[in-house]
């Protein structure tokens, strides 16, 4: 098949954990040819979906890791990215959207709008991503997708277009009437491989026309040509395809499908949605920065003989060494090349080219612009940039949330020592989320990551690939400390040795900064302190907020204003004010009402109404507060914010609260102060580890 950018599309598959994202993606394969058999997700056969390829992934039924496949339909390739539920590997998704032009936003028929919905379409709106909506398990008990378009519509803020509508629901779902060609749609044979095309039923005849309607009036607000049509009454299916792929590229339309991918139903013309009316790599905007002319903004092209740029989204330990996922935006990628790593400035030569489908790989000559591809043996960090020798572009990183759980971890022996060194640098390069560290206090191993299943699957990881034996604490919240009140202070650093000696004095004040991190002024008037020093009494200020007084976690929100001090013409030193504001900064800080600020957990309990009272019980004994509850069927769905530090164990107490009915989903909301009881337990505690360690 000849390579031609036009019919690409790059696809992502995302939603939340249940939705049928990976079983969607079997089907897809398997209608495409290529897989020639269904497996299931949660692996009774013992195989497990082609896409969950890790054991993890097969035994826990969930998607660990967003895995790469290829595909051909209508002659067009497709390559899609199926990405994980869990706001765990909430990164997995933020890197495939990052180098996706469209998405794939699968919804459940039954649970609808979720919070992990909600996520992912923030991400998909922080990259500019074009989606089409596809409404699954219509086969289920209480489906009602109807009502699902209106959250897209409410919750979302989607403009939500129905392109069918199912014909019958619930056990009763046969097919989709197709509002654009008007006809009925049924999947015959024993995989739902044969499309039989009839005419309407006569009981859905009436709604199709008025849903037609509705799908013409939203998609004429792009197409003058399809307006002036409507009017006369003469559309014609071309005519309002094109009106809907352009509504659809610039996000203005939101075309919604459904169908059961469990049942083989209403997935084929989801394919021919994706060809019709997502992008191509050429028809999204891509931007690189010029790191030679103070980086500027330079639109890329996806031709093929430009010089080359691309960006490393993913790396992975494969059994041949590092395997670097890789989208091309411009130029041409070729086995033998020589490429710069912009961030580096290292050249590095290209040796084997891959395509992936899953974890299997075929050798390929050349990556040209707009596909995807890995390459092997190739040193670099995820989101790096690759470009021709003669240029220096950069591409603009994907968004890295920061951890809120960390665990201290302990080898048993010498030989579980490094191989958990091993398996911890592997583990920190592949992802940006999870950190590892040595605390140089009590000499432990410290792992931080985005919640308790994210580390869980690292040690199991770390166990089962590197045979690394170790142990865990207790886990550990990412407090940050903060001041609540303004401060003054006026310190001055004075070492006389012999020799040279050190003086400077710092004066101002501190107080808090609710709307960032940091914020340093200078109100120096009459060089009080030389110029040449304010950097350095900066640079002071910015180390001591890496470890507060309280805890010893970093300090956020405070604003330090120095106004006077004072200078020796011989002892002062860049050292010596560094070390002056180190002073102040303590001195300050100790004054200002330090405070402890915790990481408050955005939770969404999805339960059996029965048990609505007992789950909102739980969550307020973990002093959580309810922002609000809605009943959907048979289901309720609660929304709280909690407290990380109250979350552990969550999950187990959940399970025989509600007979392992319910699940929940968290991610991270904000930073709030903790209770004073709270605060004073936690530094009594943080006192005592300190007498211990001494």
């Amino acid at each position: 098949m000849k390579r031609d950018p036009d019919k690409v599309r790059n696809i992502g598959i995302s939603a939340h954990i249940d939705a049928g994202k990976t079983t969607l993606t079997e089907r897809i394969l398997y209608y495409t040819q290529r897989i020639h058999t269904i497996h299931d997700v949660k692996g009774k056969d013992g195989v497990g979906a082609t896409m969950d390829f890790m054991e993890l992934e097969k035994e826990r039924g969930i998607t660990i890791t967003s895995a790469a496949t290829y595909c051909e339909w209508d002659n067009h390739e497709i390559n899609i990215i199926d990405t994980p539920g869990h706001v765990d590997f909430t990164i997995e998704v933020e890197r495939a959207l990052r180098v996706l032009d469209g998405g794939v936003l699968v919804l459940c028929s039954v649970g609808g709008v979720q919070s992990q919905s909600i996520t992912v379409d923030r991400q998909m709106a922080r990259y500019k991503v074009p989606c089409l909506a596809f409404i699954n398990k219509c086969d289920r008990s209480g489906a009602n997708p109807l009502r699902v378009i209106d959250q897209l519509r409410e919750k979302l803020k989607h403009n939500a277009v129905a392109m069918q509508i199912p014909i019958g629901l619930e056990n009763h779902f046969e097919g989709v009437v197709d509002l654009v060609s008007m006809k009925a749609v049924y999947f015959d044979g024993d995989r739902g491989e044969k499309l039989r095309i009839e005419e309407i039923p006569a009981e859905l005849k009436d709604d199709a026309e008025a849903r037609r309607e509705e799908l013409i009036d939203a998609a004429s607000m792009f197409s003058d040509e399809l307006m002036e049509a409507a009017l006369e009454g003469e559309v014609t299916e071309d005519l309002l395809r094109e009106a809907i792929r352009l509504g659809t590229l610039g996000r203005g339309i939101t075309p919604v499908f459904v169908g059961s991918a469990y049942k083989n139903k209403g997935v084929q013309p989801l394919l021919d949605g994706i060809t019709a009316y997502l992008p191509s790599p050429k028809e999204v905007k891509n931007v690189a920065l010029d790191m030679e002319s103070n980086e500027a903004e330079v639109e890329l092209e996806s031709d093929p003989q430009k010089p080359l740029v691309a960006l490393a989204f993913k790396l992975e330990e494969g059994r041949y060494g590092q395997l670097t996922y890789i989208r091309v935006y411009q130029g041409t990628l070729s086995k033998g090349d020589t490429i710069i790593n912009s961030r580096t400035g290292r050249k590095v030569k290209v040796g084997r080219v891959v395509r992936m489908h899953a974890d299997q790989m075929e050798d390929i000559e050349s990556i040209p612009a707009g596909y995807i591809g890995a390459l092997f043996g190739i040193d670099c960090a995820s989101g790096d940039t690759f470009t021709s020798p003669e240029i220096r572009y950069s591409m603009t990183s994907m968004h890295v949330p920061e951890p809120v759980i960390s665990l201290a971890i302990v080898p048993e022996d010498n030989k579980a020592q490094q191989n958990m060194s091993k398996a911890l640098s592997r583990f920190t390069k592949e992802d940006p989320t999870f950190r590892a560290y040595v605390d140089h206090e009590t000499g432990d191993t410290i792992i931080s990551g985005m919640g308790e299943l994210h580390l869980e699957v690292y040690i199991e990881r770390m166990r089962r690939e590197y045979n690394a034996a170790v142990t865990t604490g207790a886990p550990q919240v990412a407090y940050r400390e903060t001041v609540t009140t303004r401060a003054d202070f006026n310190y001055t650093h004075k070492k006389q040795t012999g020799g040279a000696g050190q003086y400077g004095r710092v004066a101002g004040y501190i107080e808090p900064f609710p709307e960032g991190e940091f914020e340093f002024v200078n109100k120096i008037v009459g060089g009080a302190i030389p110029t040449e020093f304010i950097s350095s009494v900066e640079k002071g200020f910015r180390s001591s907020l890496k470890k507060g007084y309280l805890l010893g976690f970093p300090v956020t929100g405070v604003r330090l204003v120095i106004n006077d001090g004072a200078a020796h013409s011989v002892d002062s030193s860049d050292t010596a004010f560094q070390a002056a504001a180190r002073g102040a900064f303590k001195e300050g800080f100790k004054k200002a009402k330090p405070a402890i600020l915790e990481p408050i957990m955005k939770v969404a309990v999805e339960t059996p109404t029965e048990y609505q009272g007992a789950v909102m019980g739980s969550l307020n004994q973990r002093r959580g507060m309810i922002l609000g509850t809605q009943d959907e069927g048979d289901m309720c769905v609660i929304e709280a914010e909690v407290p990380l530090a109250e979350m552990f164990g969550y999950s187990t107490d959940l399970r025989s609260a509600t007979q392992g009915k319910a699940q929940f989903t968290m991610e991270f909301s904000t930073y709030r102060q903790v209770p004073k009881s709270i605060s004073d337990e936690l530094i009594k505690k943080a006192q005592e580890g300190k007498k211990k360690a001494a």
